[in-house]
């Protein structure tokens, strides 16, 4: 078993907006999270992608692997695998997120962490599968498998990864996932990695802590409710003047590039955290 410590306190740094001018200064207002840091680096991870990721957005999954691959940690990724349940689960339908969860439990066998570029998805399979496996014969498994699940940045985090910066001077602007923020609690993990780059400045944006519109079948089933919230979204977005939006969440991606390539053709287009990291360091032409 890799055994782990807690990291108490972790430095965060957040760019705000006074007299015009952005300015760094230490968090004060939100308690940083516990940072799982390992005692040694573990030799081999599980990677699940996730469908969202697999379908629409593979480059980020290889990006993501290739990052953790330069660290000298064997990823395996388990063909089999495809959706954690959630977009079942979310919409009422446990019958149907208890079969597609079912299937991933058994692609695991080893006790190594599973890493997921999502915290949409990690939150599902660490919080709620034990749930949905409640009083069966795999609720051991699907708790022994959300013991094991760890975000992607917050895995970097946990095995001391810092980025060396090798890129020019960039502004970015970051969207957190409601997910990672206030289920996985990993939002301020992300933020770290990229306030740790050099050349690498974060714009602080209004709407910040606040949702994208998207939450999975949300977007279909409460479709103005949703653009309203990616309108503001991007709009806040747009008036950071950021030359890159980064996201650790490939959902939330989609629905506000979505909104920028039909309004905003002008912005850039959201960026997974992991293709940001990967191109910044130098191991991505």
């Amino acid at each position: 078993m890799t055994h782990y410590k807690q990291l108490l306190k972790v430095p965060i740094l957040i760019f705000t907006q006074e007299n015009g001018l952005s300015r760094s200064k230490k968090m004060s207002a939100i308690k940083p999270p516990q940072i799982t840091v390992y005692d040694s680096k573990p030799t081999d991870v599980y990677f699940f992608g996730t469908c969202v990721l697999d379908i629409f957005m593979p480059e980020a999954g290889m990006d993501a692997i290739t990052l953790i691959e330069q660290q000298g940690i064997r990823v395996h990724y388990p063909m089999e695998q495809s959706c954690c349940g959630q977009p079942a689960y979310s919409s009422g339908h446990p019958k149907e997120a208890f079969d597609v969860a079912k299937a991933q439990l058994d692609l695991f066998p080893e006790n190594w962490p599973i890493v997921v570029p999502s915290g949409s998805c990690g939150g599902m399979m660490k919080h709620h599968w034990p749930t949905l496996f409640k009083g069966t014969e795999y609720e051991q498994k699907a708790i022994d498998c959300a013991n094991r699940i760890i975000e992607f940045t917050h895995f970097l985090l946990a095995i001391g990864y810092k980025p060396e910066d090798k890129g020019e001077p960039v502004k970015v602007a970051v969207h957190t996932s409601c997910a990672a923020r206030r289920e996985m609690n990993v939002h301020l993990s992300g933020w770290q990695l990229i306030d740790g780059m050099e050349n690498v400045e974060r714009i602080v944006h209004d709407h910040e802590s606040e949702c994208c519109g998207f939450g999975g079948t949300f977007s279909v089933k409460q479709a103005d409710i949703s653009g309203a919230m990616v309108t503001d979204k991007v709009a806040a977005l747009k008036e950071t003047g950021a030359t890159e939006i980064i996201s650790a969440d490939c959902g939330c991606m989609m629905n506000i590039g979505g909104k920028i390539a039909k309004d905003e053709p002008n912005m850039p287009r959201p960026k997974h955290i992991a293709s940001f990291l990967l191109e910044r360091t130098g191991g991505k032409a």
